[in-house]
């Protein structure tokens, strides 16, 4: 009896090692080695292979895909930036002539006005003394609202060409910085740079 169960056990044992030996075999097609497949001496080739098909689809990409949107977006960033300079620039000559028309309209103003003045009182120079001091008076009033009327005019012109000033300087700086200035900060240089 104990033959036959040392017969059995040793049945057993092959049994049990023919089991293990199968179930050991690795389910990595066949490679007994084990690791990190990135380590893996066997596939490298294939890793390289990937690798350069890999590079070569994103490089192909680059170049044909978002290096040219890129750029596009650069230029017409960069064209808008010039436009604006350029718009900035004629609205800056369009206020200097404005203001050098006025200024010249007002010497004229007051050239006429003395003129007008002058012949008045030649005129009048030989008329009695009250006659002569109430044209007089009536004169200097005329000239007095006219000079109040160009001032209102150069005021509003100059109102006209600081917020105009102010809104391209916003509009500048918020395209180069890609944030606009507060009203404040933008008054202040302004002011600063027509002062």
């Amino acid at each position: 009896m104990a033959q036959a169960q040392e017969t059995h056990m040793n049945e057993t044992s092959v049994v049990h090692v023919e089991t293990t030996a199968h179930t050991e075999v690795p389910h990595d097609g066949g490679h007994a080695e084990g690791g990190f497949p990135p380590f893996n001496g066997a596939t490298f080739p294939s890793q390289i292979l990937w690798l350069a098909i890999t590079f070569g689809l994103f490089y192909y990409m680059m170049s044909k895909m978002v290096l040219p949107r890129i750029g596009g977006i650069l230029e017409d960033r960069r064209d808008r930036i010039a436009s604006d300079i350029a718009e900035a620039g004629r609205l800056k000559q369009e206020t200097e002539a404005a203001i050098a028309a006025y200024e010249q309209a007002l010497a004229e103003a007051r050239r006429k006005a003395s003129g007008i003045a002058q012949a008045t009182r030649d005129k009048l120079a030989t008329e009695t003394e009250a006659k002569r001091a109430a044209v007089e008076k009536d004169l200097n009033a005329k000239l007095d609202e006219a000079e109040k009327r160009v001032a209102g005019v150069k005021d509003a012109a100059l109102a006209d060409v600081r917020e105009i000033a102010g809104e391209t300087t916003n509009a500048l700086v918020e395209s180069l910085l890609g944030k606009a200035p507060t009203k404040n900060e933008t008054s202040k240089a302004v002011s600063a740079a027509m002062s």
